[in-house]
């Protein structure tokens, strides 16, 4: 059975809540389709990348700086995932929209912490690329596991501080008007405008953060992609240039799954070309969790190392027909 609350409830003046009531696609017709849809996607994501996890853990031959890149990537996409739809089946099939304060911040950090994390993984992939062709002979050398480690573990620290400062100065505001965010989880533009506050440095903050996690690792992989290019074109051998421009092609698939939906929802946002609000957060949580869903699938088929081992890994667990004879 639904709950209705009315806007006293919501706003303050009826109730003593301490927290926010989620509330989205109302006004879309079949949302457990869409939640539906989310939950699958969800599935194929843990599927797909706790399949790469085990493939590269299970073979000594992958304990390189390329595959601790990967299994980075791997790593944050089941977390983005679990993060974000999860938690959507109670509030929009049961209606247990309520959250407290405490679970709406924590909720807003991991999920921005973790979508901030996947850009930023998608640069440190072109990094590895980059040295990979650029400098072939002294990869070994120059990107070691201790190195990539390092700074994969800079990059987490400073994402991690990066979005600490940001849910906590928005935590940090008197929410003593309305208590709905209109949205599908904590988002940070849905919570702050709800304060009864001044947000104006709260919204400079988040434009600038967004501009900085979206075209910072962006322009580094572009200029990457230049020098690769550039690279490549010197190879004598045509084997090795194929070679090279399929391994970029790999990544470009992973960067332009990512950025293009995420910044088309954008563009389709700030342009109003979508007027159903409903419709409009629906297209954005499909966008940002549909890559961690794509990623492992498009390493597993497009790179051939990881291909064969994973296909070596399904065949240890057939029975084959002889064997059966034997048994």
């Amino acid at each position: 059975m639904s709950t209705n609350f009315t806007p006293a409830f919501y706003n303050g003046t009826g109730s003593s809540t301490t927290g926010f009531y989620i509330i989205a696609f109302d006004t879309l017709d079949n949302k457990n389709y869409l939640i539906l849809v989310l939950s699958l996607i969800y599935i194929c994501t843990l599927l797909g990348n706790l399949t790469v996890l085990l493939v590269v853990f299970l073979n000594q031959s992958l304990h390189n700086p390329k595959y601790i890149s990967v299994c980075n990537l791997a790593v944050v996409d089941i977390i983005m995932n679990s993060v974000i739809i999860p938690q959507m089946v109670p509030v929009f099939v049961f209606n247990w929209n309520f959250i407290s304060f405490q679970a709406c911040f924590t909720q807003m950090f991991f999920m921005h912490y973790f979508g901030d994390l996947e850009s930023f993984s998608l640069a440190v992939l072109a990094y590895d690329w980059l040295i990979a062709i650029y400098f072939p002979l002294r990869y070994s050398t120059i990107n070691t596991n201790m190195r990539i480690s390092v700074i994969l573990a800079v990059i987490w620290a400073a994402v991690f501080c990066m979005e600490m400062y940001a849910v906590a100065l928005a935590a940090s505001l008197p929410y003593c008007a309305s208590r709905i965010v209109r949205s599908c989880c904590c988002e940070h533009g849905p919570v702050y405008i709800l304060a009864c506050a001044d947000i104006t440095f709260n919204r400079k903050l988040a434009t600038a953060k967004t501009l900085f996690v979206l075209f910072g690792p962006l322009s580094f992989i572009f200029i990457t992609y230049i020098i690769i290019v550039i690279a490549v074109q010197k190879i004598a051998s045509a084997k090795q240039r194929k070679k090279a421009f399929n391994t970029c092609f790999t990544h470009l698939l992973l960067v332009l799954i990512y950025y293009l939906p995420v910044i088309l929802a954008y563009i389709l946002g700030n342009l109003h070309l979508v007027r159903s609000p409903d419709l409009f957060t629906a297209i954005l949580t499909v966008s940002v969790t549909l890559p961690p869903m794509l990623n492992p699938v498009i390493y597993s088929l497009k790179t051939e190392e990881l291909s064969e081992k994973i296909m070596k890994l399904a065949g240890r667990h057939k029975t084959s027909p002889e064997s059966i004879k034997r048994g």
